[in-house]
């Protein structure tokens, strides 16, 4: 291990995987490393299902009902993929897809008055949905046909609306009320709360095109999900750097992270020390570096049927707008099952998470709960948010944000490129990552 690396890399989690990957494409000589002997870190899929309960401090072992334990493989971070989103745009480019099977999420879903509907994936569900009124759906319609045309270089579409007017004016211009504002801007532009509304509508504007973009790309839903779960993602990643001479080193305890004059300059690890220029790690190898910046509550639930209303899919999601449930954040419901590989024969998987607002969790997620009974078993986590106060620029160490409440991976991959950039000093672009070792596509969704 007494080698100069150009990257050293703490911690498996997705984020660390990606730009571990990342790095070794661009031929950077780069050592991995993880106190842990599994992938994923925060993000990981635990197998088998007695794991699970050892993980979550759960007295005894998996009843008989739940089938064999190896057939299950449990997230830990509930996400979904965009099929035109970031995440699955490095997929492609890197190649990575041909390590990974991906099926299409089934349905997406939004909360009002204590009911589900559908998200609208087409003309036709919209004029039969339930979330409108007659005239509110032609509206509604009008206002899609804006969205989808507008383009902020060519004042003929803009509707007079500059792109930073605020989002607000624009639903008000279609006359459109709050609760289809509500639907809009949660399950359709995927805003977290109605903040939104007062910030400048091309980010809002770009969120929807995101949306119906992905959602063209498939039909069922824009969201889709790696068959045996998330943490195969992070291996994906990992193969990648490997491919390119990326060295990995699960099980190994970090000791120090050794600096000079400031500046990281190695890591320490069973007495030895590996040199380095630079250094990525999650928020648990730096807590000096990091603030609390909040707290996530997650509730995993095992369930031997389909969430009720959802025209029994094996997959989905399902979004509470935090003004349906008088909160500041939304609660997020993500659905998978037996066809995903990821639990036994005729059982379901719902993870249950918002940001914590109050000192009792577990109340703030119970609209969510309510959704899914009757549930044979839950795990509940609840963690403290991080981002790094350092941004690595003198110091040369370079720290993810913890996974948010938030069931896409696009704020995951908003921090590589952030962490990217402050790394190489360059706006990250997706042609540098692209692979020239022919021309793989992977498999297409089924």
């Amino acid at each position: 291990m007494n080698e100069e690396y150009d990257v050293i890399v703490l911690g498996t989690g997705l984020t660390e995987c990606i730009l571990s990957g990342i790095m070794s494409v661009q031929e950077k000589k780069v050592l991995h490393m993880d106190r842990n002997s599994y992938y994923g870190g925060e993000s990981a899929s635990i197998t088998p299902l007695e794991d699970v309960y050892k993980h979550f401090n759960l007295p005894g072992s998996p009843p008989d009902s739940m089938g064999r334990g190896r057939d299950w493989n449990v997230d830990l971070v509930p996400k979904f993929l965009m099929a035109s989103g970031q995440l699955a745009t490095m997929l492609v480019y890197t190649k990575v897809t041909r390590y990974l099977d991906f099926k299409v999420v089934e349905g997406s879903y939004v909360y009002k008055a204590g009911k589900i509907h559908k998200v609208p994936s087409n003309e036709v569900e919209a004029l039969s949905s339930g979330l409108m009124g007659v005239f509110e759906k032609r509206r509604f319609r009008n206002f899609l046909t804006f969205i989808a045309n507008y383009d902020e270089n060519n004042s003929k579409t803009t509707g007079g609306f500059s792109p930073n007017r605020k989002m607000r004016d624009i639903f008000n211009s279609y006359n459109l009320g709050s609760e289809v504002m509500d639907f809009t801007g949660h399950s359709l532009a995927l805003h977290r709360t109605d903040n939104y509304l007062d910030e400048p509508c091309i980010q809002t504007i770009n969120r929807i095109k995101l949306y119906s973009e992905s959602l063209a790309r498939y039909g069922k839903s824009p969201y889709l999900y790696p068959l045996y779960g998330l943490g195969e993602l992070p291996q994906a990643f990992a193969r990648l750097s490997a491919i390119y001479g990326g060295t990995y080193m699960l099980n190994k305890p970090i000791e120090e992270i050794v600096m000079e004059n400031g500046k990281v300059v190695g890591v320490k690890s069973e007495g030895e020390i590996a040199r380095c220029k630079q250094l990525i790690c999650d928020p648990s190898y730096c807590p000096h570096l990091v603030k609390k910046v909040g707290q996530v509550i997650r509730v995993i639930c095992i369930l031997n049927h389909p969430i009720s209303n959802t025209s029994n899919v094996s997959s989905c999601q399902i979004i509470i707008p935090q003004s349906q449930v008088k909160r500041k954040h939304d609660i997020y419901v993500c659905m998978i099952s037996f066809e995903h590989n990821v639990a036994a024969t005729g059982k379901y998987i719902a993870i249950a998470s918002t940001t914590v607002e109050t000192n009792d969790p577990e109340s703030e997620i119970k609209p969510a709960l309510a959704l899914l009974e009757p549930i044979e078993q839950k795990f509940v986590s609840i963690r403290d948010l991080y981002e790094p106060t350092d941004d690595g620029k003198k110091s040369q160490i370079f720290i993810s944000r913890s996974y948010d409440a938030t069931t896409h991976f696009e704020t995951t991959c908003n921090d590589i490129k952030d962490i990217f950039k402050r790394m190489t000093g360059s706006d990250f672009d997706f042609e540098d990552v692209k692979r020239k070792d022919g021309d793989i596509f992977g498999d297409c969704p089924e």
